[in-house]
């Protein structure tokens, strides 16, 4: 989910209250750049390690005392702070939180713990997709070529590479757990067992790494002294908003998710906790995305206009607890976990037993988390669009019939500046003085404007034509000065008639972006192009990026996207699999993935995992298409 720009203008409404939900939330958005899909444990367990002592033999059940769980989960890794500067966290009521008994308490920050599980599975889908290297030596020189058969060792994932990455990585994998390997249960449990005992145990360490950071926001930054004598109660309102909620409710899941932990060595079940908490709990994780407008707006202006405020932050950021990370990457934790869970439990949901007891609750889990990342998508974008199209308003006048800007179901597609060919068509030469002349375009969901800039930041509007009337056609190649020509064709401009516009693009991959996005693909609107191709291109993102226009999408590490189109100059137009959200991003921010069984199985998990959804959802887009018709 993407982060969007909030407009300056306009005053600052009061936030939504703590205690209950936004109203009025849009039905679209994005949410800030999601986490990663996947698990990072995935690919760590050698074959050899797992392999069954007696086949016919069931799992043993090894239950530990609390006490021998609390070591066993005290070796994840030791906090570098003392208990005593966490244990003073206050709530509304005044109660302070216990350290949970120092259990799951993961050593690093979530943010270091986010980064090194997706770069470990970036590193680990590179060896399946046989992209490692071998180390330098005299004979590196006889390294195949990428894209050639690679010798037999790199063909499948180096086990002890794997293990060695892991160790390395700053926590445990539950297989490496000194108790989980004296019980001998490894013996007992098929590969696919330990994949998902890991992925379960990612779920745990991850909130236990989550809950440590929102406590850090909390006790470092919210209850300090000298910030909070720079700022007014309003204003450490928006910025800090429910978050003390959302660190109670981290607090109560953790708890749950301990207990269940403590019950036996061998963990049953943990997304039936999660369903239990999405359903009941989770409501606050809207809350606070839904004040991100105000928070964003907030915290700009406090750095941008007081003094002491901008020099107290940056004191506190040079704490060695905050380990050289910004404030505002503690801020935006909310935003990223609600969207990792919704990952966990869906990398849980591939390694469960299809119509298993476990793979139903992985679905209603991740059926209640999904419905938690909509809302969260309608709160984060509905305020920023409707500001965005009041500022849009301001700047326009019309030289035809006006057109009503603002409205609820409205929103900016894309908008920018093209050439368009200038005279009557029958005298166009290549010899015409002025063949082009600017053209300023904003196209909404619905709705065209074809503008002419005026002096500073105004526009004059000399036709429109709703979206599902354009049509759009290349050009072909009739050399240099034609090249990136497009033709646009209003079916019924403002004037009730057919029009036809030739348009001249900077670039490839601008000319592909506007035509994309003035007629999307009619047959594919609906339904997801993943469900029809069965070995579509794929690449996974080697590095984050945010979208700088609307038609973009965002990308986190590890991100795993088919491609659907690409131009010559250095952009891909891709669905990501996880939440088939499609958009634009430059190829210089992933790699693709070339080993077509790794493809295959990336695009099995995706299918398996909303599988179930594809009924409702495909009738759902039945109605819109007959709608849009």
């Amino acid at each position: 989910m993407e982060q969007q720009a909030v407009s300056e203008q306009g005053e600052e409404a009061p936030v939504c209250d703590p205690s209950s939900p936004c109203e009025g939330d849009s039905d679209e958005g994005e949410f800030p750049p999601s986490e990663v899909a996947g698990s990072s444990n995935e690919n760590r367990r050698s074959p050899s390690e797992c392999t069954m002592s007696n086949p016919e033999a069931q799992p043993a059940v090894y239950p530990l005392t609390v006490d021998s769980w609390k070591t066993l989960m005290e070796q994840i890794g030791e906090t570098r702070q003392r208990e005593d500067e966490f244990t003073q966290i206050y709530y509304g009521s005044g109660h302070s939180i216990k350290n949970l008994r120092g259990k799951v308490i993961n050593e690093l920050l979530y943010q270091e713990y986010r980064d090194k599980t997706t770069q470990h599975e970036i590193e680990a889908r590179r060896l399946q997709d046989n992209y490692v290297q071998p180390p330098s030596s005299p004979q590196e020189s006889q390294t195949p070529e990428q894209g050639s058969p690679p010798p037999a060792e790199l063909r499948r994932p180096n086990p002890s590479l794997s293990r060695l990455q892991s160790s390395c990585s700053g926590f445990n994998l539950w297989q490496d757990l000194p108790d989980i390997r004296s019980s001998g249960v490894l013996n007992l449990l098929q590969p696919e067992e330990i994949k998902l005992q890991e992925a379960m145990f990612e779920l745990v360490t991850s909130e236990a790494s989550y809950y440590k950071s929102l406590r850090l926001l909390v006790s470092h930054f919210m209850e300090s002294e000298s910030l909070r004598a720079t700022i007014h109660q309003s204003e450490m309102h928006f910025i800090f908003s429910n978050v003390l909620e959302v660190l109670a409710t981290s607090e109560r899941f953790l708890l749950d998710l301990e207990q269940r932990l403590e019950e036996n060595i061998v963990i049953s079940d943990i997304c039936d906790i999660v369903h239990k908490h999405a359903t009941n709990h989770f409501g606050v994780y809207v809350t606070y995305v839904c004040n991100q407008t105000y928070q964003e707006r907030a915290y700009r202006k406090l750095l941008q206009e007081r003094t002491e405020f901008r020099d107290v932050i940056a004191q506190l950021e040079t704490h060695p607890m905050c380990r050289g990370l910004p404030f505002s990457s503690f801020l935006i934790l909310p935003f990223q976990r609600i969207t990792r869970l919704k990952l966990l439990v869906q990398n849980i949901l591939t390694k469960v037993e299809e119509g298993s007891e476990k793979e139903a609750s992985a679905m209603q889990a991740h059926r209640e988390l999904e419905k938690l990342v909509h809302a969260c998508n309608d709160g984060v974008r509905k305020m920023s669009r409707t500001e965005q199209l009041i500022s849009i308003e301001k700047t326009l006048e019309f030289k035809i019939k006006s057109v009503p800007i603002i409205s609820h179901s409205r929103w900016l597609l894309k908008q920018g500046e093209l050439q368009q060919m200038s005279g009557p068509r029958t005298s166009r030469t290549l010899r015409t003085k002025k063949l082009f002349r600017s053209v300023y375009l904003f196209l909404f969901n619905d709705l065209l404007l074809l503008c002419k800039r005026l002096t500073g930041d105004r526009y004059q509007v000399f036709d429109v034509a709703a979206r599902g009337l354009l049509r759009v056609e290349e050009l072909e190649d009739q050399g240099q000065t034609l090249a990136n020509v497009f033709i646009l064709k209003l079916l019924e401009n403002a004037h009730d008639r057919e029009f036809t516009y030739m348009l001249k693009a900077s670039s490839q991959s601008e000319m592909k972006r506007w035509m994309t996005s003035l007629v999307p693909n009619r047959r594919t609107k609906f339904v997801s192009i993943t469900s029809r191709y069965l070995d579509c291109p794929q690449v996974q993102c080697v590095h984050p990026y945010i979208s700088q226009e609307p038609d973009e999408l965002s990308l986190d590490l590890a991100d795993i996207l088919n491609v659907l189109d690409k131009t010559d100059d250095g952009w891909i137009f891709g669905e990501r699999l996880h939440d088939q959200e499609k958009g634009w991003f430059p190829s210089t921010v992933v790699e693709e993935i070339l080993n077509p069984d790794v493809r295959t199985q990336n695009l099995k998990e995706c299918l398996r995992v909303h599988k179930t959804d594809d009924g409702s959802q495909n009738k759902d887009r039945r109605k819109m298409g007959s709608r849009t018709r």
